[in-house]
């Protein structure tokens, strides 16, 4: 199977923009997507080309491209919300009814409020970190802080130290991973996609926000996803500490926790054969 970058993507006009994606597996199969995290110089295939070739065995994959990372095109609004409206707008266009959903930090995120809002378009869903509130930790944690400091004034030094913070095994920080990195971080969308969530003074106003409003967080509404949900965390994680699986393990109805030693924020990456033996028996069952 050809899973290289160019065989597999592709790209599908909307009535607000391009959505780029990547696309593998047989047509027969179910539907997967996968869908990526935040920070600087993400991008779905930079989260799941490792993993293409395996899920593409048993399902259709799509690695869907969220508008504002540099890839896809910019959208107006919070990168969070026009994630999920892109997924919908995606499927929609796809003629995809429903599909399993797999999602990194932000990207889980995404797919937990798809589920609550949309339950009849997400068969299963898997989160990688990410979801829920921190309970014993610090918030920000260590990794947010770090993100906090490149994205108000960016440079490669402070890049390497929220990269390190995203691993336990140091050694992935290659320098080709930095060079990658740093290239993507300074796309004009990019860069204002990250302001909007990570920049001190649009975090600040966020809290604010929060703390004033009357309307329930994201997580407090997790009661409602109806989906078979496998919530994936490496146990090392300084980004989204373990200690925030317990909200959604015990309000997702049918949710199960699998923790992954030596692991941080990437499990998808540097737990890579237990991650996707773990998901892919979640998914045949």
């Amino acid at each position: 199977m050809d899973v290289t970058y160019e065989s597999t993507k592709r790209e599908l006009t909307t009535d607000q923009g391009v959505i780029r994606y990547h696309e593998a597996g047989a047509d027969n199969s179910e539907v997967l997507l996968l869908l990526h995290g935040s920070g600087p110089g993400v991008t779905g295939w930079r989260n799941y080309r490792g993993n293409l070739e395996f899920f593409a065995k048993t399902h259709h994959c799509y690695v869907v491209e969220f508008p504002g990372f540099g890839v896809s095109d910019a959208v107006e609004g919070h990168p969070v919300l026009t994630a999920g409206a892109s997924v919908i707008r995606f499927m929609d266009a796809l003629g995809i009814d429903k599909a399993a959903v797999i999602g990194n930090s932000m990207g889980g995120v995404v797919g937990i409020n798809l589920a609550i809002k949309h339950p009849d378009r997400i068969a299963k869903l898997v989160t990688i970190g990410g979801v829920g509130p921190n309970v014993f930790s610090p918030s920000p944690s260590e990794g947010l802080r770090l993100l906090q400091e490149f994205t108000d004034a960016p440079d490669r030094d402070k890049l390497v130290r929220w990269l390190n913070s995203m691993v336990f095994d140091r050694s992935l920080v290659t320098d080709e991973l930095i060079e990658e990195r740093w290239e993507a971080a300074i796309n004009p969308d990019a860069a204002k996609t990250a302001a909007m969530m990570y920049g001190s003074k649009s975090f600040e106003m966020m809290q604010q926000f929060m703390a004033n409003s009357t309307t329930p967080p994201y997580w407090a509404s997790m009661h409602l996803v109806k989906c078979p949900t496998l919530l994936a965390w490496g146990r090392d994680d300084r980004v989204s500490p373990p200690d925030m699986a317990m909200v959604p393990m015990r309000l997702i109805p049918d949710a199960e926790l699998h923790v992954f030693p030596k692991c941080g924020h990437w499990v998808m990456i540097e737990a890579k054969d237990a991650f996707e033996s773990s998901v892919a028996a979640f998914l045949a069952r």
